[in-house]
């Protein structure tokens, strides 16, 4: 007789699976469990920064870079274009004003001189012979005036002595009638003659009118052209020191090229460089100091230059405020502060390695006991090269962590070890 075999409930493969599971289980909920609460981590206080935060003045500035230059820069350009004949004085040499610096030629130039002298000569020479023509002309005009007024008053002298014998029957009409026929024609020449004289005089007037006016212009043309030639003898318009010289014997010089400049000793500015993510915040007026010889000299802006350069910089002229720095020289390279804002009270947090990782959202803060130190979230605001402004999250007093976070990954808390 058959016997019924029970199948068993728990085997090996059975018990196996379940314990597989469980454990993954387990190890799930660990990794959970684990990872729910704060990640911590030991770290040695000797390799941190820790930095309390402040209260106190703050001015946001930025440090930049500036060349001393001469107060007043004068630029010598080429007026005409020619060749440099002779060279009276080297670069760097101090001048006084009137001073021959160097003399160019240009034959077209000094030809179209010469013609030009020529033309006013002859100009000259034909209004004198013009103004004796004149003269004779009026001369003569004035003789037949002279000749024609006597005849008429002869024949008017007459008219009036037949008249009076006519009127007496001393004379006939015959002749009283001649003596009229005279006098009319004699008046009439006068008036002809007086009218010819008075527009032969005013003709003389314009003519020499015009004749001056065209002079006076060929003169100021001969003036504009002698300027020109004169123009190609380079000389100082002022005192100062000859820079920048850039012409040698022989070399050809277009109409305005440059040939150097007048640096005006009388004074210095500096020139700074600014990176153009400054430049709707910079204005003339605004103040800088720097430090030269162990002492603090100021200055302000006066000129702000828009323009920007291909290195993603515009420039500045600053003038020195108050006393100036003895010893100072052209060309010298100065580390300026330049403030961006006036002096305030602000909660402050020294500028640290801190700030890369976080971007100055939040920030490691040390417990009161100094045992350990946990992530808050904070706000910053303006900055100087030392310092944060702290606009949330800090108070005076606060200590933190202001050295690099690189190797803290997401650690929220770490543990102080002294």
């Amino acid at each position: 007789m058959d016997r019924k075999i029970e199948k068993k409930t728990w085997n090996s493969k059975k018990i196996l699976t379940i314990a597989g599971i469980t454990g993954i289980i387990l190890l799930i909920g660990g990794s959970i469990y684990l990872t729910s609460g704060k990640s911590k981590l030991d770290v040695d206080t000797e390799r941190l920064t820790i930095s309390t935060i402040t209260k106190g003045p703050f001015q946001e500035f930025i440090p930049v870079n500036g060349v001393v230059m001469p107060l007043t820069t004068i630029f010598l350009d080429a007026s005409e274009g020619g060749v440099v004949e002779e060279k009276y004085v080297e670069d760097g040499a101090n001048l006084k004003k009137g001073d021959r610096i160097l003399r160019m030629s240009n034959t077209d130039l000094e030809l179209t001189l010469a013609n030009q002298e020529t033309a006013v000569y002859a100009e000259q020479t034909q209004m004198q012979i013009s103004h004796n023509n004149a003269q004779q002309n009026t001369i003569s005009k004035l003789n037949t005036m002279a000749d024609v007024e006597n005849a008429f008053k002869e024949a008017e002298r007459i008219y009036k002595l037949d008249k009076h014998l006519y009127d007496q029957k001393a004379i006939g009409q015959q002749e009283y009638q001649s003596a009229k026929n005279t006098y009319d024609y004699q008046l009439n020449r006068y008036k002809l003659a007086k009218q010819i004289l008075s527009q032969d005089t005013a003709l003389v007037k314009q003519q020499a009118s015009q004749s001056q006016e065209q002079y006076a212009h060929m003169k100021t043309t001969l003036e504009l052209m002698r300027k020109k030639v004169a123009g190609l003898v380079l000389v100082a318009p002022t005192d100062g020191q000859l820079t920048s010289m850039d012409a040698e014997v022989g070399q050809s010089k277009n109409k305005g090229e440059h040939l150097g400049q007048i640096d005006v000793q009388s004074g210095f500015k500096v020139r700074v460089d600014i990176d153009e993510h400054y430049l709707s915040r910079i204005y003339a007026g605004l103040k800088g100091d720097f430090q030269f010889a162990e002492q603090t000299y100021n200055l302000v802006i006066k000129k702000v230059y828009t323009q920007v350069k291909a290195t993603g910089s515009f420039q500045v002229d600053m003038q020195f405020v108050g006393k100036v720095p003895t010893g100072i020289r052209k060309g010298q390279t100065l580390q300026v502060r330049l403030a961006l804002s006036d002096q305030m009270q602000a909660v402050l947090v020294p500028k640290g390695g801190f700030f890369q990782q976080t971007g100055g959202n939040w920030i490691f803060k040390v417990s009161e006991d100094g045992t350990k130190a946990y992530k808050v979230n904070i706000q910053l605001g303006r900055q100087s090269p030392d310092y944060f402004v702290v606009t949330e999250g800090l108070n005076p007093g606060d200590k933190v962590i202001t050295s690099s976070y690189e190797t803290y990954g997401d650690i929220q808390e770490l543990v102080l070890k002294k």
